[in-house]
């Protein structure tokens, strides 16, 4: 994203695996003014402060794509320790975020928290950092609330667990639905042009053109 000479606010990243899950936790900057967003610090919250302290940025924001504990584990820690607000995901993932505990008990993950955010984000929504502002689409699927974040002008998208480098995000947790999931990317994402780069909450990132055409879900040879 910073060889983007086109783009008037230039952005900088930096993937953060963390947990047992490798979830990419990111550290999204504006480099116009060095103010971040943090997007799904699902835990390792130490391995995150070292991270932000190492590109010398300034965090405003923590940013949830959706509710799964892999994805919000360190949500509540780091809003303590940095003094920031929690923006996303959609409401519809308050079930998730209210039984983080219990979730996070199933993988022997201890010190987490339940937790609100400061605010819930919804389809049509925006949220910015610095110069940088992202576009929100509600893309439920995964689960019911997860939300996809879109800078138009650097085409680029965080996609949270909705869209994978050739997969799609599993839809066996509860409010999962494979048919939900697939009309979120068929509707939301493939329309905002081949040329969109995205990272995604695991694994290598890709492109919406590179999945358009190999994508064994989007294809149609799954």
């Amino acid at each position: 994203m910073t060889q983007q000479t086109e783009a008037k606010a230039k952005a900088g990243a930096v993937i953060i695996p963390v947990t047992l899950f490798e979830q990419n936790c990111t550290l999204i900057w504006c480099e116009a003014t060095r103010k971040a967003a943090v997007i799904d610090p699902g835990g390792d919250v130490d391995k995150i402060q070292a991270a932000i302290k190492q590109s010398n940025v300034s965090v405003e924001k923590i940013w949830l794509t959706h509710g799964h504990i892999d994805h919000v584990g360190g949500a509540a820690e780091l809003r303590d320790a940095l003094k920031v607000g929690i923006e996303g995901p959609h409401l519809a993932d308050k079930f998730l975020l209210d039984n983080v505990v219990t979730s996070g008990a199933r993988f022997g993950m201890t010190g987490v928290r339940d937790f609100a955010p400061d605010r819930w984000l919804d389809e049509g929504d925006r949220v910015s950092v610095g110069e940088l502002t992202f576009d929100i689409l509600h893309c439920p699927g995964h689960s019911p609330g997860s939300v996809v974040f879109f800078n138009k002008q650097m085409r680029f998208a965080h996609v949270g667990d909705v869209l994978f480098n050739g997969s799609v995000g599993r839809t066996d947790l509860p409010g999962g639905d494979h048919a939900t999931l697939i009309k979120s990317i068929t509707d939301k994402l493939l329309p905002l042009g081949d040329d969109v780069g995205f990272i995604c909450g695991h694994g290598p990132g890709s492109s919406i053109g590179q999945e358009r055409m190999t994508n064994p879900f989007l294809t149609g040879a799954m």
